[in-house]
Protein backbone atom coordinates (compact mmCIF):
# COMPACT_ATOMS: atom_id res chain seq x y z
CA UNK A 1 0.00 0.00 0.00
CA UNK A 2 0.99 3.25 -1.12
CA UNK A 3 1.49 5.95 2.24
CA UNK A 4 -1.19 8.59 2.11
CA UNK A 5 -0.11 11.93 2.84
CA UNK A 6 -3.05 14.48 3.05
CA UNK A 7 -2.57 17.65 2.74
CA UNK A 8 -5.33 20.28 4.27
CA UNK A 9 -5.42 23.54 2.62
CA UNK A 10 -3.43 25.15 -0.82
CA UNK A 11 -2.16 29.01 0.12
CA UNK A 12 1.61 29.72 0.48
CA UNK A 13 2.21 26.82 2.89
CA UNK A 14 0.02 24.31 1.97
CA UNK A 15 1.09 24.28 -1.48
CA UNK A 16 4.65 24.83 -1.21
CA UNK A 17 4.57 21.47 1.73
CA UNK A 18 2.31 19.11 -1.17
CA UNK A 19 4.98 20.56 -3.74
CA UNK A 20 8.60 19.65 -1.84
CA UNK A 21 6.72 16.11 -0.95
CA UNK A 22 6.56 15.71 -4.61
CA UNK A 23 9.83 16.27 -5.51
CA UNK A 24 10.88 14.57 -2.25
CA UNK A 25 9.18 11.08 -2.66
CA UNK A 26 8.56 8.63 -5.81
CA UNK A 27 4.97 8.63 -6.67
CA UNK A 28 4.75 5.32 -6.65
CA UNK A 29 5.41 4.83 -2.66
CA UNK A 30 3.15 7.59 -1.72
CA UNK A 31 -0.21 9.50 -2.66
CA UNK A 32 -0.23 13.37 -1.90
CA UNK A 33 -3.92 14.49 -1.69
CA UNK A 34 -4.46 18.26 -1.78
CA UNK A 35 -7.34 19.53 -0.35
CA UNK A 36 -8.73 22.87 -1.23
CA UNK A 37 -11.81 24.87 -1.92
CA UNK A 38 -10.48 27.01 -5.19
CA UNK A 39 -8.73 25.48 -8.12
CA UNK A 40 -6.72 28.49 -8.15
CA UNK A 41 -3.60 29.78 -6.35
CA UNK A 42 -4.47 33.08 -3.90
CA UNK A 43 -1.54 35.20 -3.77
CA UNK A 44 -2.77 36.74 -0.12
CA UNK A 45 0.00 39.23 0.05
CA UNK A 46 -1.57 40.71 -3.17
CA UNK A 47 -4.81 40.96 -2.14
CA UNK A 48 -5.22 44.71 -1.50
CA UNK A 49 -4.04 45.75 -5.00
CA UNK A 50 -7.11 42.90 -5.97
CA UNK A 51 -9.39 45.37 -3.22
CA UNK A 52 -7.79 48.61 -5.30
CA UNK A 53 -9.20 47.70 -8.82
CA UNK A 54 -5.87 45.41 -9.85
CA UNK A 55 -6.61 41.85 -11.76
CA UNK A 56 -3.50 39.57 -11.17
CA UNK A 57 -2.54 36.82 -13.13
CA UNK A 58 -4.03 33.47 -12.90
CA UNK A 59 -2.71 30.35 -11.64
CA UNK A 60 -3.87 27.85 -11.75
CA UNK A 61 -3.16 24.72 -9.45
CA UNK A 62 -3.97 22.16 -12.54
CA UNK A 63 -0.81 24.16 -14.29
CA UNK A 64 1.49 24.41 -11.11
CA UNK A 65 1.58 20.39 -10.05
CA UNK A 66 1.00 19.08 -13.36
CA UNK A 67 3.24 16.23 -13.87
CA UNK A 68 4.32 16.35 -9.92
CA UNK A 69 1.13 13.24 -8.92
CA UNK A 70 0.06 15.99 -6.49
CA UNK A 71 -3.62 15.37 -6.78
CA UNK A 72 -5.97 17.99 -6.65
CA UNK A 73 -9.30 18.02 -4.59
CA UNK A 74 -11.57 20.67 -4.58
CA UNK A 75 -13.69 20.48 -1.64
CA UNK A 76 -14.31 22.44 1.65
CA UNK A 77 -12.80 20.82 4.88
CA UNK A 78 -15.16 20.52 7.43
CA UNK A 79 -14.38 17.74 9.87
CA UNK A 80 -10.50 15.96 11.35
CA UNK A 81 -10.88 13.53 13.63
CA UNK A 82 -7.41 12.99 14.23
CA UNK A 83 -7.79 9.77 15.94
CA UNK A 84 -9.27 7.84 13.45
CA UNK A 85 -7.02 9.60 10.98
CA UNK A 86 -9.72 10.76 8.85
CA UNK A 87 -10.71 14.21 6.79
CA UNK A 88 -14.54 15.00 5.99
CA UNK A 89 -15.11 17.28 3.08
CA UNK A 90 -17.70 18.61 1.03
CA UNK A 91 -18.16 19.30 -2.52
CA UNK A 92 -21.15 20.39 -3.77
CA UNK A 93 -23.99 18.79 -2.41
CA UNK A 94 -21.36 15.80 -1.85
CA UNK A 95 -19.51 14.42 1.51
CA UNK A 96 -16.70 12.53 1.83
CA UNK A 97 -14.12 10.54 4.17
CA UNK A 98 -10.03 11.06 3.22
CA UNK A 99 -7.97 8.57 5.50
CA UNK A 100 -4.21 9.59 6.02
CA UNK A 101 -1.47 7.89 7.11
CA UNK A 102 0.56 11.26 7.31
CA UNK A 103 -1.29 14.99 7.68
CA UNK A 104 -0.52 18.61 7.24
CA UNK A 105 -2.60 20.71 8.18
CA UNK A 106 -2.23 24.09 6.63
CA UNK A 107 -5.73 26.19 6.97
CA UNK A 108 -4.41 28.99 7.75
CA UNK A 109 -6.66 31.95 9.39
CA UNK A 110 -8.90 34.31 7.81
CA UNK A 111 -11.29 37.51 8.88
CA UNK A 112 -10.84 38.29 12.58
CA UNK A 113 -13.51 40.92 13.98
CA UNK A 114 -12.52 40.98 16.94
CA UNK A 115 -15.68 41.15 18.25
CA UNK A 116 -16.40 44.42 18.00
CA UNK A 117 -20.23 45.65 17.56
CA UNK A 118 -21.04 45.83 13.41
CA UNK A 119 -17.83 44.88 12.24
CA UNK A 120 -19.22 41.24 10.29
CA UNK A 121 -22.31 43.43 9.46
CA UNK A 122 -20.85 46.66 8.03
CA UNK A 123 -17.04 46.09 7.90
CA UNK A 124 -14.99 44.72 4.60
CA UNK A 125 -11.68 42.57 4.67
CA UNK A 126 -8.70 41.75 2.57
CA UNK A 127 -8.17 38.45 4.34
CA UNK A 128 -9.51 36.42 1.26
CA UNK A 129 -9.90 36.84 -2.18
CA UNK A 130 -13.88 36.70 -1.41
CA UNK A 131 -13.97 39.51 0.84
CA UNK A 132 -11.12 41.77 -1.14
CA UNK A 133 -13.49 41.14 -4.22
CA UNK A 134 -16.76 42.44 -2.07
CA UNK A 135 -14.59 45.30 -0.87
CA UNK A 136 -13.38 46.16 -5.13
CA UNK A 137 -17.03 46.44 -5.85
CA UNK A 138 -18.06 48.69 -3.07
CA UNK A 139 -15.22 51.08 -3.78
CA UNK A 140 -16.08 51.24 -7.70
CA UNK A 141 -19.51 52.13 -6.45
CA UNK A 142 -18.63 55.37 -4.42
CA UNK A 143 -18.20 59.00 -6.23
CA UNK A 144 -15.88 61.15 -5.50
CA UNK A 145 -15.13 62.41 -2.28
CA UNK A 146 -16.80 59.89 -0.55
CA UNK A 147 -15.21 58.41 2.78
CA UNK A 148 -13.38 54.94 3.47
CA UNK A 149 -11.84 54.35 6.44
CA UNK A 150 -8.96 51.42 7.17
CA UNK A 151 -9.13 49.95 10.71
CA UNK A 152 -5.90 48.57 11.61
CA UNK A 153 -2.36 50.41 11.21
CA UNK A 154 -0.75 46.67 11.19
CA UNK A 155 1.10 45.66 7.40
CA UNK A 156 -2.25 44.78 6.17
CA UNK A 157 -3.71 48.15 7.34
CA UNK A 158 -0.75 49.99 5.46
CA UNK A 159 -1.07 48.41 2.47
CA UNK A 160 -4.27 48.35 2.21
CA UNK A 161 -4.34 52.61 3.05
CA UNK A 162 -2.34 53.06 0.45
CA UNK A 163 -2.96 51.20 -2.25
CA UNK A 164 -6.72 52.60 -2.35
CA UNK A 165 -5.45 56.06 -1.69
CA UNK A 166 -2.98 56.15 -4.67
CA UNK A 167 -5.37 54.28 -6.94
CA UNK A 168 -8.52 56.26 -6.08
CA UNK A 169 -7.29 59.90 -5.33
CA UNK A 170 -10.39 61.11 -5.70
CA UNK A 171 -11.93 59.09 -2.29
CA UNK A 172 -11.48 60.39 1.14
CA UNK A 173 -9.08 57.71 2.62
CA UNK A 174 -8.80 57.80 6.37
CA UNK A 175 -6.53 55.38 8.40
CA UNK A 176 -7.43 54.26 12.56
CA UNK A 177 -4.91 53.08 14.53
CA UNK A 178 -4.83 51.98 17.78
CA UNK A 179 -1.45 53.47 18.54
CA UNK A 180 0.38 56.02 16.46
CA UNK A 181 1.12 55.80 13.14
CA UNK A 182 4.17 52.84 12.90
CA UNK A 183 5.19 52.96 16.22
CA UNK A 184 6.82 49.83 15.73
CA UNK A 185 9.33 50.96 12.66
CA UNK A 186 13.45 52.59 12.67
CA UNK A 187 13.18 56.43 13.08
CA UNK A 188 13.92 56.47 9.09
CA UNK A 189 10.71 54.39 8.44
CA UNK A 190 8.58 56.07 10.62
CA UNK A 191 9.59 59.29 8.75
CA UNK A 192 9.16 57.38 5.28
CA UNK A 193 5.72 56.00 5.90
CA UNK A 194 4.61 59.35 7.05
CA UNK A 195 5.30 61.37 3.99
CA UNK A 196 4.16 58.61 1.99
CA UNK A 197 0.78 59.01 3.87
CA UNK A 198 0.96 62.27 3.99
CA UNK A 199 1.53 62.66 0.18
CA UNK A 200 -1.34 60.45 -0.81
CA UNK A 201 -3.99 62.87 1.37
CA UNK A 202 -5.09 59.80 3.95
CA UNK A 203 -5.93 61.75 7.44
CA UNK A 204 -4.49 59.28 10.12
CA UNK A 205 -6.18 58.81 13.27
CA UNK A 206 -3.74 58.03 15.99
CA UNK A 207 -4.49 56.23 19.27
CA UNK A 208 -7.53 55.40 18.16
CA UNK A 209 -9.17 52.38 18.83
CA UNK A 210 -12.61 52.16 17.20
CA UNK A 211 -15.15 50.41 19.43
CA UNK A 212 -17.87 50.45 16.88
CA UNK A 213 -18.84 49.89 13.01
CA UNK A 214 -21.89 51.57 11.55
CA UNK A 215 -23.21 51.32 8.07
CA UNK A 216 -22.10 55.47 7.76
CA UNK A 217 -19.11 55.35 10.19
CA UNK A 218 -16.63 54.20 12.74
CA UNK A 219 -17.07 55.00 16.73
CA UNK A 220 -13.63 55.10 18.74
CA UNK A 221 -12.66 54.06 22.10
CA UNK A 222 -12.49 58.31 23.18
CA UNK A 223 -15.95 59.15 21.61
CA UNK A 224 -15.22 59.94 18.21
CA UNK A 225 -16.83 59.42 15.15
CA UNK A 226 -14.88 59.08 11.71
CA UNK A 227 -17.65 59.06 8.59
CA UNK A 228 -17.01 55.71 6.68
CA UNK A 229 -18.88 54.59 3.61
CA UNK A 230 -16.44 51.63 2.84
CA UNK A 231 -14.74 50.59 6.49
CA UNK A 232 -11.90 48.12 5.49
CA UNK A 233 -11.20 46.19 9.10
CA UNK A 234 -7.78 44.80 9.23
CA UNK A 235 -7.00 44.15 12.79
CA UNK A 236 -5.41 41.11 12.99
CA UNK A 237 -6.56 37.06 11.64
CA UNK A 238 -8.43 34.29 13.27
CA UNK A 239 -6.97 30.94 13.45
CA UNK A 240 -9.81 28.40 11.26
CA UNK A 241 -11.56 27.06 14.17
CA UNK A 242 -11.06 23.14 13.19
CA UNK A 243 -8.22 22.06 14.87
CA UNK A 244 -9.91 23.53 17.89
CA UNK A 245 -12.91 21.12 17.44
CA UNK A 246 -10.35 17.77 17.33
CA UNK A 247 -7.78 16.36 20.19
CA UNK A 248 -4.81 18.10 19.18
CA UNK A 249 -2.95 20.42 21.67
CA UNK A 250 -3.97 23.64 20.49
CA UNK A 251 -2.82 27.37 22.12
CA UNK A 252 -6.23 29.90 23.33
CA UNK A 253 -5.89 31.15 19.88
CA UNK A 254 -6.74 27.53 18.30
CA UNK A 255 -3.29 26.79 16.88
CA UNK A 256 -1.74 23.80 16.93
CA UNK A 257 1.36 23.04 19.24
CA UNK A 258 4.33 21.96 16.94
CA UNK A 259 8.11 21.38 17.94
CA UNK A 260 10.65 22.53 15.53
CA UNK A 261 9.67 20.41 12.61
CA UNK A 262 6.43 21.31 12.49
CA UNK A 263 4.97 17.96 14.63
CA UNK A 264 1.94 18.23 16.41
CA UNK A 265 2.97 17.53 19.97
CA UNK A 266 0.40 15.43 20.71
CA UNK A 267 0.02 13.43 17.26
CA UNK A 268 2.76 12.72 15.71
CA UNK A 269 1.25 11.60 12.28
CA UNK A 270 -0.02 15.23 12.31
CA UNK A 271 2.11 18.53 11.04
CA UNK A 272 0.87 21.63 11.04
CA UNK A 273 2.39 24.92 9.09
CA UNK A 274 1.78 28.58 8.89
CA UNK A 275 -0.82 30.70 10.55
CA UNK A 276 -1.85 27.05 11.67
CA UNK A 277 0.35 26.16 13.99
CA UNK A 278 2.60 27.33 17.04
CA UNK A 279 6.12 27.15 16.44
CA UNK A 280 8.72 29.51 17.77
CA UNK A 281 11.73 30.59 15.99
CA UNK A 282 15.26 32.13 17.81
CA UNK A 283 15.19 33.10 21.59
CA UNK A 284 12.09 31.10 21.57
CA UNK A 285 9.77 33.51 20.30
CA UNK A 286 6.53 32.50 18.70
CA UNK A 287 6.86 33.01 14.86
CA UNK A 288 4.37 35.26 13.44
CA UNK A 289 1.29 35.06 11.47
CA UNK A 290 2.85 35.98 7.67
CA UNK A 291 4.40 34.03 4.59
CA UNK A 292 7.48 34.81 5.84
CA UNK A 293 7.15 32.50 8.82
CA UNK A 294 4.78 30.10 6.55
CA UNK A 295 6.67 29.10 3.70
CA UNK A 296 10.05 27.92 5.72
CA UNK A 297 7.91 26.44 8.14
CA UNK A 298 6.35 24.08 5.27
CA UNK A 299 9.52 23.63 4.07
CA UNK A 300 10.69 22.52 7.35
CA UNK A 301 7.60 19.78 7.33
CA UNK A 302 7.81 18.55 4.19
CA UNK A 303 11.67 17.39 4.94
CA UNK A 304 10.85 15.74 8.28
CA UNK A 305 8.33 13.60 7.41
CA UNK A 306 10.34 12.24 4.22
CA UNK A 307 13.68 12.38 6.92
CA UNK A 308 11.32 10.47 9.49
CA UNK A 309 9.89 7.98 6.83
CA UNK A 310 13.33 6.97 6.28
CA UNK A 311 14.71 6.79 9.52
CA UNK A 312 17.03 9.13 8.53
CA UNK A 313 17.97 12.65 10.86
CA UNK A 314 15.92 14.79 10.23
CA UNK A 315 16.39 18.16 9.56
CA UNK A 316 16.29 21.12 11.71
CA UNK A 317 16.59 24.33 10.38
CA UNK A 318 16.34 27.67 12.26
CA UNK A 319 13.61 29.69 10.89
CA UNK A 320 14.77 33.46 11.34
CA UNK A 321 13.64 37.16 9.84
CA UNK A 322 15.45 39.05 8.03
CA UNK A 323 13.03 42.52 6.62
CA UNK A 324 9.68 43.34 7.16
CA UNK A 325 8.19 44.50 3.17
CA UNK A 326 5.24 46.88 2.88
CA UNK A 327 4.30 48.00 -0.17
CA UNK A 328 2.66 51.39 0.03
CA UNK A 329 0.94 51.84 -3.20
CA UNK A 330 2.51 51.21 -6.38
CA UNK A 331 5.21 53.49 -6.56
CA UNK A 332 6.28 53.11 -2.88
CA UNK A 333 7.97 50.60 -0.27
CA UNK A 334 9.37 49.61 2.95
CA UNK A 335 11.53 47.56 3.57
CA UNK A 336 12.00 47.27 7.61
CA UNK A 337 15.17 45.38 8.49
CA UNK A 338 15.16 43.49 11.61
CA UNK A 339 17.23 41.03 13.95
CA UNK A 340 16.43 37.13 13.47
CA UNK A 341 13.84 37.52 16.06
CA UNK A 342 11.93 39.84 14.52
CA UNK A 343 12.81 43.12 16.22
CA UNK A 344 13.17 46.65 14.64
CA UNK A 345 16.64 47.50 13.37
CA UNK A 346 18.14 50.75 12.38
CA UNK A 347 17.92 50.64 9.03
CA UNK A 348 15.41 50.58 6.10
CA UNK A 349 15.13 50.78 2.76
CA UNK A 350 12.56 53.20 1.23
CA UNK A 351 11.24 54.66 -2.00
CA UNK A 352 11.02 53.41 -5.69
CA UNK A 353 13.75 50.89 -4.47
CA UNK A 354 12.02 49.10 -1.76
CA UNK A 355 8.72 49.08 -4.12
CA UNK A 356 10.85 47.03 -5.91
CA UNK A 357 12.21 45.07 -3.79
CA UNK A 358 9.26 43.92 -2.06
CA UNK A 359 7.36 43.27 -5.80
CA UNK A 360 10.65 40.66 -6.33
CA UNK A 361 9.53 39.24 -2.63
CA UNK A 362 5.96 38.74 -3.94
CA UNK A 363 6.72 37.23 -7.46
CA UNK A 364 9.43 34.76 -5.28
CA UNK A 365 6.41 33.49 -3.16
CA UNK A 366 4.54 32.97 -5.89
CA UNK A 367 7.60 31.29 -7.85
CA UNK A 368 8.09 29.15 -4.46
CA UNK A 369 5.24 26.94 -5.05
CA UNK A 370 5.55 26.81 -8.24
CA UNK A 371 9.32 25.52 -7.46
CA UNK A 372 8.86 24.26 -3.67
CA UNK A 373 12.64 22.28 -4.08
CA UNK A 374 13.91 25.65 -3.61
CA UNK A 375 15.16 26.67 -0.29
CA UNK A 376 16.48 25.27 2.98
CA UNK A 377 17.62 21.73 1.92
CA UNK A 378 19.05 20.15 -2.22
CA UNK A 379 16.02 17.93 -3.76
CA UNK A 380 16.49 14.63 -3.30
CA UNK A 381 13.80 12.45 -4.56
CA UNK A 382 13.08 8.99 -2.13
CA UNK A 383 12.12 5.49 -2.81
CA UNK A 384 9.22 4.28 -0.35
CA UNK A 385 10.46 0.60 0.74
CA UNK A 386 7.82 -1.63 2.56
CA UNK A 387 9.30 -4.48 4.90
CA UNK A 388 6.21 -6.13 5.60
CA UNK A 389 8.18 -8.92 8.18
CA UNK A 390 8.94 -5.89 10.33
CA UNK A 391 5.82 -4.37 10.19
CA UNK A 392 6.76 -0.66 9.11
CA UNK A 393 7.75 1.67 6.53
CA UNK A 394 11.72 2.21 5.50
CA UNK A 395 12.64 5.16 2.95
CA UNK A 396 16.07 4.31 1.01
CA UNK A 397 17.36 7.59 -1.34
CA UNK A 398 16.74 6.85 -4.73
CA UNK A 399 20.03 6.37 -7.30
Amino acid sequence: MQHRIVVLGAGYTGATAAGRLAKRLRREDVTITLVNPEPDFVERVRLHQIAAGQDLKPRPFGEMFAGTGVELKLAKVTAVDVDRKTVTVTAGEGREELAYDTLVYALGSGWNDGGVPGVAEHAHDVAGRPGALRLRDRLAALGAGRPVVVVGGGLTGLEAATEIAEARPDLDVALATHGALGDWLSEKGRAHLRKVVDGLGITVHEHAAVTAVAADGVTTADGRTIPSEATVWTTGFAVHPIARATTLEVTDRGQIVVDRTMRSVSHPDVYAVGDAAMATGPNDKPLRMSCASGVPMAWQAADAIAARLAGAKVPRVPIRYFQQCVSLGRKEGLIQFVTADDRTKDSALTGRVAALYKELICKGAAWGVAHPAAGMLPSRRRRVVRQETLGHVRVEAAA
